[in-house]
């Protein structure tokens, strides 16, 4: 990590999704001993609470062109970009808990303004390039990516007054094997870099970390790194709303997250889609904290 102080920032948001329950993520995570944890690690913590999501009267109504609780999902992310290019600014590393997936469009969107060719890992089982023409469901966290490359409505693509946040090219995708028909094309159109389950247990986490980190270190001044806890597999991380078995294991998990500390190229960071209420005693939410402990330089040794 470039920084020594840490900047958390808690996004209780489940409007881009239908099940109930991921908005306490935060506060699982804060639970788990989030804190505690990055000061052993001799981390400066700034605590800056949670973003004030004001919940409409009427949830899960399809909004214009399939699109769910359009208006309550763009407020949040644009209080939540607001907040990330102050903490930037103030010279600290934004560290996000969400909420649901959809919580990414305002991190990107606060973090890319600082960046002239920012990075992206999106550590997740799923793509989330939909956009409302190819959604199946109309639920925005399955979309922030298409967002964040100026795919989608204007409500959304044009959050901090500008857009696009990020270049296909400077993408890579860990973890992913639930892709949408769209979501396959769009990645071959633009080239996206992909590492799907295959990729990982043909040649392991090892070289995929090694490859992501030398692709990206070649052309981006930054690396953000968004975490779906969905992207491990539902044995180790059971609490999330859209569990998809086969997938990456906590070990390897950690084993990437080392890597990307001994790199040094991660400059942001966000941890999304903790569901208490579907979770078994905090497991998921101990998960992220561990792997926080991982990517900001903790070792057995």
């Amino acid at each position: 990590m470039k920084k020594k102080q840490i900047s958390i920032i808690g996004v209780p948001m489940d409007f881009g999704q239908m099940r109930r329950g991921v908005d306490m993520g935060p506060s699982a995570i804060r639970y788990a001993g989030v804190v505690d944890r990055l000061e052993n690690l001799h981390y400066e913590i700034d605590d800056l609470g949670d973003i004030e999501i004001s919940r409409p009267e009427k949830l899960d109504k399809l909004s214009e062109g399939n699109l769910r609780n359009l208006k309550a999902v763009a407020e949040g992310n644009t209080k939540l970009a607001k907040k990330i290019d102050e903490a930037i600014n103030a010279d600290t590393f934004p560290l996000v808990f969400g909420g649901d997936h959809s919580i990414a469009i305002g991190t990107l969107a606060g973090v890319a303004k600082h960046y002239n060719n920012l990075g992206v890992i999106w550590y997740d089982a799923h793509g989330d390039l939909n956009t409302a023409e190819s959604s199946p469901s109309g639920n925005i966290h399955g979309m922030p990516l298409a967002v964040s490359l100026g795919l989608g409505h204007p409500t959304l693509t044009e959050i901090a007054g500008y857009g696009p946040k990020v270049k296909p090219e400077n993408i890579v995708i860990i973890g992913a094997r639930s892709l949408d028909e769209g979501e396959k094309i769009l990645i071959k159109e633009l080239g996206i870099k992909v590492y799907t389950m295959h990729e990982i247990d043909r040649i392991g986490m090892t070289k995929v970390m090694e490859e992501t980190i030398s692709y990206l270190k070649d052309r981006t001044d930054g690396v953000h790194l968004s975490l779906d806890l969905d992207g491990l597999d539902p044995h180790d991380a059971p609490g999330v709303g859209t569990p998809v078995i086969g997938g990456i294991s906590y070990r390897e998990s950690h084993l990437a997250m080392e890597m990307l500390a001994e790199a040094g190229v991660i400059t942001s960071a966000e941890f999304v889609e903790v569901n208490p209420i579907l979770d078994e005693r905090n497991k998921t939410a101990s998960v992220a904290v561990a792997l926080m402990g991982s990517l900001f330089g903790e070792k057995l040794l």
